[in-house]
């Protein structure tokens, strides 16, 4: 019971300071602790709060235009506008190469065009800037996956999970591909 009063204190306080525009980005400081508490996260609530402030910080670059190209990027590919958003990201990572959600996003929409180089080389730039990018392993093992790459997809969704342990359906695409590459091996 004092573990969970403590943890929710804990989140309370680091939501209310999630992000100062100056701090925001893969290099917060706050993600170490927001990644250790993720990792010992038991309840489904507080797991998807931690999540949550991950991904609020990975998404603030620090800069007012490059977060406004990041939203309006983000925007396009929601209206299903790929190369208006594959611009954006472009814009975003010639004025910030540094700021690894925008390779990440990039990425997504490289797959999603199924420009799937592209997409494999942003993806690395992006776990290069943040090697716990859950989500850019997750859509890694996913590229290797539609490629067929069985090995390289269960090598990147095992990242995937050291990364964030809860990640939604990461375990299952695990078992599925030690099937295949079992079943490919007899």
């Amino acid at each position: 019971m004092f573990r969970k009063l403590a943890t929710f204190l804990l989140l309370a306080g680091l939501i209310l300071s999630v992000p100062q525009a100056a701090t925001a980005r893969q290099d917060d400081p706050k993600l170490g602790e927001l990644f250790d508490l993720l990792y010992d996260a038991e309840h489904p609530s507080e797991i998807g709060a931690l999540t949550h402030l991950i991904w609020q910080i990975w998404s603030k670059s620090g800069s007012e235009t490059t977060d406004y190209l990041f939203k309006a990027g983000v925007r396009a590919m929601a209206q299903g506008d790929l190369a208006k958003a594959l611009k954006r990201f472009s814009a975003i990572i010639e004025i910030d190469p540094e700021f690894a959600e925008a390779w990440n996003k990039r990425a997504t929409v490289s797959f999603m065009m199924g420009d799937y180089k592209a997409s494999v080389l942003d993806v690395q730039k992006t776990v290069s800037l943040e090697p716990r990018h859950f989500g850019a392993w997750s859509g890694l093992g996913m590229i290797y996956m539609r490629l067929e790459y069985h090995e390289l997809a269960l090598k990147a969704f095992r990242r995937a999970l050291k990364a964030n342990p809860h990640l939604p359906g990461a375990r299952e695409q695990i078992i599925e591909l030690k099937t295949i590459i079992s079943g490919s091996k007899t």
